[in-house]
């Protein structure tokens, strides 16, 4: 992180490649009712945190927090599918997060403002957005059942191109 430009970061759990590949196999028949703007199977995440843009030199601070959260696996069951009307998202989620999940969130959340980091004030979610500036309908094919097994998590940089958003994993860490 030698640059002086801020970077664009947020920590998320992601898939397995299989998991991601089935999530976006689903995504694209739900996108034959929907149109939108489909995620790349490779960008497919769970997002735990948004830090937004993040001085070049305070990416350590995040790391920092990052490396104080205690480890927490577990398996989320991906067995809900919705159309969110106010942002035109539909995503893929828990019907109820796991207990583990929803802690390695607040832990994280906890941790990074102990750094100092501006964190948004909502609840934790857990949803993974499919398709972006979707059109409404009354129903979704069927998800089918998909389990996740989280047993880590990521700090990425996003960065802008032509298709939307490109990701790097900058570091890992123990979920």
């Amino acid at each position: 992180m030698n640059g002086k430009a801020p970077l664009r970061l947020f920590f998320a759990v992601w898939p397995e490649p299989k998991l991601a590949h089935r999530l976006a196999s689903w995504a694209n028949s739900a996108h034959r009712t929907t149109g939108g703007r489909l995620t790349r199977a490779e960008s497919i995440h769970l997002t735990l945190a948004f830090l937004g843009e993040v001085p070049a030199p305070r990416v350590e601070n995040a790391i920092s927090a990052a490396l104080r959260v205690p480890a927490r696996t577990c398996i989320m069951q991906i067995d809900e599918a919705c159309f969110w009307p106010h942002n035109r998202i539909v995503w893929a989620g828990p019907r109820e997060t796991p207990a583990p999940l929803a802690e390695l969130a607040a832990d994280l959340k906890q941790q990074l403002e102990v750094e100092g980091f501006d964190l948004d004030a909502r609840s934790f979610q857990a949803h993974i957005t499919l398709i972006r500036k979707a059109r409404a309908t009354r129903q979704l094919p069927p998800l089918p059942a998909l389990d996740w097994r989280v047993h880590e998590f990521v700090l990425v940089r996003s960065m802008k191109d032509r298709e939307g958003a490109r990701y790097e994993v900058l570091r890992r860490f123990a979920a």
